[in-house]
C-alpha cells in the first residue's frame, strides 16, 4: 500500500496517541471530534490492522500501533530534518551561481573582489564563464552576466562593480620604427591594425574623441580576435596596433615592450555591472552582488 495517501491521517493518529484523547487532539486542531475519529478509522480499515484499543476513559495503542507510532516518528523526524535543511537553503546563502563574463571581468573584477567569498560564503559554488558573444542569460541558465553599461532589459536588475576604463592604443617600438608615430586617429589608417571580432563576425570600431566628437576608426589589418588578451598579446608579438583597456598593458608600457599613443584622443568604456533578473533573487546572488558592487 503506498502509505503517502495517508500522511495527514498519519499525522492525526500521532496527535491522538500522544493526546490519548479523540477530544484533545481534535480540540487541538480545531477540528470536530467525529472528524478525527473517521479519519483514524479510515486508516486501520486501509491497513487492515486495528491502531488503539477505545475505553471509557483513555485510547490506548495496540501492538501494531505503536510500530506504526515508531516508524511514522522517526518518518517524520527525517521529514522535519529535511525542510529544515530547505529553510537553510532558503535564509543562507549557498548553490551554484553561474555568472557570465568577459576574460577581462573575471580577470580585473571578479577574481579579485570574489577571492575571499569563498571563505564567507562555503556553501557558495562559482561557475564564471568567459565567452565572447553577447548572452541571453535567462535562455542559457545563468543567474547573472556582466555588461559594459548599466542599460539592461526589462525586468533586470543593473549593479555597478567597476568604474569607466581607459582605452590605449599601443604597439611595439619595431611597429613605430617601421610605420611611424600617428599624430591623429585619421592617421591609424596607415597603420595595420588587430580587430576585435565579435561573434557575429563584425569587428569593434575604436571610437576616439577628437574637437569635441566622437569618431571611428574600423581597424584594418590581418588578425581579428576575440578577446581583449590576444589582441595584447597579438600587439606584443608585433602584429600591429591594438586598442586595449589600459589596465591589460600597464606592465608592457612600463618595461617598454609596448608604447602608446594618441592619449589624448583615446575613449573610455563605461562601467561594468552585473545583471540578472529583478524577480526571485536568492540569497546566493545577492551575497555575490554585495561583493562586487562599487
Amino acid at each position: 500500500m503506498n502509505l503517502r495517501e495517508n500522511y495527514n491521517d498519519l499525522y492525526l493518529f500521532m496527535l491522538v496517541a500522544d493526546e490519548g484523547s479523540f477530544t484533545k487532539a481534535a480540540a487541538r486542531l480545531g477540528m470536530a471530534q467525529s472528524g478525527v475519529s473517521r479519519s483514524i478509522r479510515g486508516l486501520e480499515e486501509r491497513l487492515g490492522v486495528q491502531l488503539l484499543t477505545r475505553t471509557t476513559r483513555r485510547l490506548a495503542l495496540t501492538q501494531a500501533g505503536e510500530q506504526l507510532y515508531r516508524t511514522a516518528q522517526e518518518s517524520f523526524a527525517h521529514l522535519d530534518n529535511g525542510l529544515n535543511l530547505l529553510a537553510h537553503y532558503r535564509d543562507t546563502p549557498s548553490g551554484t551561481m553561474r555568472i557570465n563574463a568577459s576574460l577581462h571581468a573575471i580577470d580585473k573584477i571578479l577574481l579579485p573582489k570574489l577571492a575571499a567569498f569563498r571563505r564567507l560564503y562555503p556553501d557558495v559554488r562559482l561557475e564564471l564563464i568567459n565567452e565572447s558573444r553577447f548572452v541571453d542569460i535567462i535562455q542559457e541558465r545563468f543567474d547573472a552576466g556582466v555588461r559594459l553599461g548599466g542599460d539592461v532589459g526589462e525586468g533586470m536588475v543593473a549593479v555597478r562593480i567597476g568604474l569607466e576604463t581607459e582605452m590605449a592604443v599601443v604597439g611595439t617600438p619595431e611597429h613605430f620604427r617601421r610605420y611611424g608615430f600617428p599624430a591623429t586617429p585619421q592617421a591609424l589608417a596607415a597603420h595595420p591594425c588587430i580587430a576585435y571580432q565579435f561573434a557575429d563576425g563584425s569587428h569593434y570600431q575604436w571610437e576616439f574623441r577628437q574637437n569635441g566628437h566622437i569618431v571611428k576608426h574600423t581597424p584594418q589589418g590581418q588578425w581579428a580576435f576575440a578577446d581583449s588578451y590576444m589582441e595584447t598579446a597579438a600587439a606584443r608579438a608585433g602584429l600591429g596596433l591594438a586598442y586595449v583597456p589600459l589596465d591589460l598593458v600597464e606592465d608592457d608600457l612600463a618595461h617598454g615592450r609596448l608604447i602608446r599613443v594618441l592619449q589624448p584622443y583615446s575613449d573610455r568604456m563605461p562601467a561594468l555591472y552585473l545583471y540578472y533578473p529583478h524577480r526571485n533573487i536568492s540569497p546566493a546572488l545577492k551575497a555575490v552582488a554585495d561583493a562586487l558592487r562599487v
